[in-house]
């Protein structure tokens, strides 16, 4: 079988323990069917949906918070309790009686912490009115209404590249090429194209020129022990614009990708894409300059 990106190497692991939050970089990873172990393993949910920071103006708080593990979980364990800190600086532990009351007062609203699991999710996606960024047919079918910016609400359902009861927004694998990152600042010099930005799980080095993922769709990578499937390019949304501990918001990052690579994805039209969704074929471990391959 032929391969291409022989000298790419693993250059950043990052897992994400409560989704939308600010997660952690890894040395090394084991990484399931599911994904990253502990990847998206807590969701702070209110109103009966899944709190995201794509509807900024609800969840966009969730971005300046930040949470780890405070022992490493197992692979087909419940996950182990996190720490989060808010954005006053307060430490909280998801197993203390007052979590759930010290979240829904950073968030000014009623929420509470659950993990992964049951029945299917949805959350809400704001799409800015940026042109070319998604198609016109799409934004029609899912709008609840427009904002009087011109953006457009939407209420998706999770993981519909995964198994039911995932807390990931499609896929459980999230790949990403330093090459992209690269060309997106010769392009537009300017905006900081931090990978942060885009919450990858794997950040790959090597893998060759420009906006290298966009030839990856029903290819197979191998990255060290894991072997993934590629099965498209990563749609992107105004999280990629807010501001986070680090970075301030930007709409120009999206703005870049809708200009640069908008990408043709089979029967669902075209979008603004930066890395790769992924399902997973086989499992292992995973460590920071790690050989990956793409057959």
């Amino acid at each position: 079988m032929s391969s291409s990106g022989a000298d790419a190497t693993v250059a950043a692991l990052w897992r994400y323990p409560v989704k939308s939050m600010g997660g952690e970089a890894l040395d090394t990873a084991v990484v399931g069917t599911a994904g990253v172990v502990g990847d998206r393993a807590y969701a702070v949910v209110g109103d009966g949906l899944v709190g995201s920071a794509k509807h900024p103006r609800k969840w966009g708080r969730l971005l300046q918070m930040q949470a780890w593990y405070l022992e490493e979980p197992a692979p087909g364990a419940p996950p182990p309790p996190v720490a989060i800190r808010l954005p006053d600086g307060e430490v909280v532990r998801s197993d203390s009686p007052g979590c759930d009351r010290a979240l829904s007062a950073a968030l000014g609203r009623s929420v509470g912490l659950v993990t992964a699991g049951g029945e299917r999710g949805h959350y809400e996606a704001l799409w800015p009115d940026i042109e070319g960024l998604i198609p016109d047919e799409f934004r029609a079918t899912v709008s609840l209404g427009t904002e009087e910016s011109g953006d457009t609400l939407s209420r998706l359902p999770l993981a519909v590249m995964a198994p039911g009861g995932a807390l990931v927004d499609v896929a459980p694998l999230h790949l990403m090429c330093s090459s992209t990152l690269d060309e997106l600042r010769r392009l537009e010099p300017g905006p900081d194209f931090d990978p942060r930005r885009y919450r990858p799980n794997v950040l790959v080095d090597g893998s060759g020129s420009g906006f290298a993922e966009n030839g990856w769709t029903g290819r197979r990578l191998c990255l060290g022990e894991v072997e993934a499937s590629v099965s498209m390019p990563t749609m992107r949304c105004v999280m990629t614009t807010l501001a986070q501990p680090g970075l301030e918001a930007d709409r120009r990052i999206l703005q870049a990708a809708a200009r640069h690579n908008r990408v043709e994805i089979a029967g669902e039209g075209t979008w603004s894409c930066v890395g790769a969704y992924a399902g997973v074929e086989v499992g292992g471990r995973l460590g920071v300059g790690d050989a990956v391959t793409v057959h």
